[in-house]
């Protein structure tokens, strides 16, 4: 535990889960207003807002390079092996001309 210096915090941190709840919904894209909540400990809404700060200040950049500046001291960065995603998904409803020209649109 850090003793307390006496100063006041000018930010609250996240509520402890925020992370999980925000890797919850990256990992399975469900929609933020449908994110299961555990004893209602915290709202959706304050999940997606804290996801919102972290991505508009550069903390997951942040993330993100640290932990590669990290495995690379610690040669354990393994650059063999690289996947890439570059796959594209329709999200909006309705709009045909978005869609692969290959999917079918008749109903069955």
């Amino acid at each position: 535990m850090i003793p307390f210096d006496g100063t006041k915090l000018t930010k609250p941190p996240p509520p402890a889960g925020v992370s999980d709840y925000i890797l919850y919904v990256l990992h399975t894209g469900v929609q933020w207003n449908q994110l299961p909540i555990r004893r209602k400990e915290i709202h959706w809404s304050n999940v997606y807002k804290w996801h919102l700060k972290w991505s508009k200040d550069g903390s997951y950049k942040n993330l993100f390079e640290g932990s590669v500046r990290r495995l690379l001291l610690d040669h354990k960065l393994d650059l063999s092996i690289l996947h890439g995603d570059g796959s594209n998904t329709v999200a909006k409803k309705g709009d045909l001309a978005l869609a692969t020209l290959a999917t079918s649109i008749k109903q069955a």
